[in-house]
C-alpha cells in the first residue's frame, strides 16, 4: 500500500484527494495523512508512519540522511527540475557582477525558503562574499515589516523601491509573475544566476518495494488534465505535469542546510 504524506493545506488536501481518486482507479491501494507540519513529517516518515512523502527541498534532504542509502526521489513536478536562485537589482542599477556586491544593501526572501532564504547565503558565501562582513546591510523577510504577502514579491518590490540595492528570487517566480502582481518585469535585471537544483518532490522510503514505487511513479506520470482528478491534481501542484524523479541537484541544498547548522 501506497501512505501518501503531506503537509496541511487546502492544495494539498486537494492533491490528496485527487491522487486518491486516480490511484484507486487504477485498483491500487492508497492512503494519505496531512501533518502540521514538515518536521513532523519527517518523522513520521522516519518512523514508517508513512511511506512516500510529498516534500520540500529540505525535508528530502533531512529524509535521505536518516537512512544509510538514503531515500529515493520517485516522482517530482516539472518545474522542480533544474530550480534556480536570482540575483535580481533594477535595470539601471550600477552593480554589474559580483564583485560589485561589497556594501550593498542585500534583501533575502523567508529564513525557511530554500530559494530565497538558505541558498542565497550560501551561494553568496561561495562567491566569496560574506554578507556580514561585506554587505552594508542583509535581512530576511521574517526581520522586515512586510510590504507583499509573498516574501519574493516583497524582495523584488524593495528592489525596484530602490530600499535595497539588489535581492534574491528564484526563477520560477520571476517566470510566473502575473499582472496583477504589480511588478514591472522591464524595470528588474538578473545580476546573477544559480546552477540548477532541485526542488520539491515525493520521497520514498527505502523499504518501499520496488514494485509498488515503479507503479507510483507510472501512476503520476500519466496524470493529466483530461479529468477532473487529473486537473485537480495538477491545479493544486501549479503544474503542467508529473515527471520521473531524479536524485541529482540536491548536494548543493544538503551542503547549504550543514553550513548553517540546519541538520547535522
Amino acid at each position: 500500500m501506497i501512505r501518501l504524506g503531506a503537509t496541511g493545506s487546502i492544495p494539498h488536501l486537494d492533491l490528496c484527494r485527487g491522487l486518491e481518486a486516480i490511484f484507486r482507479r487504477r485498483g491500487i491501494d492508497f492512503d494519505w495523512l496531512l501533518y502540521a507540519g514538515y518536521d513532523q513529517m519527517v518523522a513520521g516518515f522516519a518512523s514508517g508512519e508513512i511511506n512516500v512523502a510529498w516534500n520540500g527541498p529540505l525535508s528530502h534532504v533531512k529524509m535521505r540522511r536518516a537512512f544509510g542509502d538514503g531515500a529515493p526521489v520517485i516522482a517530482m513536478r516539472d518545474v522542480d527540475i533544474d530550480f534556480t536562485t536570482n540575483f535580481i537589482v533594477r535595470a539601471d542599477s550600477p552593480l554589474r557582477t559580483v564583485e560589485d556586491l561589497p556594501g550593498a544593501r542585500f534583501a533575502f526572501g523567508a529564513r525557511n525558503s530554500v530559494q530565497a532564504g538558505l541558498l542565497p547565503v550560501h551561494f553568496l558565501k561561495e562567491l566569496g562574499i560574506n554578507p556580514g562582513r561585506d554587505l552594508a546591510s542583509a535581512d530576511f523577510y521574517d526581520q522586515r515589516a512586510p510590504v507583499k504577502p509573498s516574501d519574493e514579491l516583497d524582495v523584488i518590490a524593495r528592489v525596484l523601491n530602490r530600499e535595497y540595492d539588489i535581492g534574491a528570487v528564484s526563477g520560477r517566480v520571476l517566470d510566473t509573475l502575473e499582472p496583477d502582481d504589480g511588478v514591472d518585469i522591464a524595470a528588474l535585471r538578473v545580476m546573477w544566476t544559480s546552477p540548477g537544483y532541485s526542488h520539491c518532490c515525493f520521497t520514498a522510503r527505502p523499504d518501499l518495494p520496488a514494485a509498488e514505487a515503479a507503479d507510483f511513479t507510472a501512476t503520476l506520470a500519466a496524470v493529466d488534465d483530461g479529468d477532473e482528478a487529473g486537473r485537480a491534481v495538477l491545479k493544486a501542484e501549479a503544474c503542467r505535469r508529473l515527471v520521473p524523479g531524479i536524485d541529482d541537484g540536491w548536494d548543493v541544498i544538503e551542503a547549504a542546510a550543514l553550513a548553517e547548522g540546519l541538520i547535522w
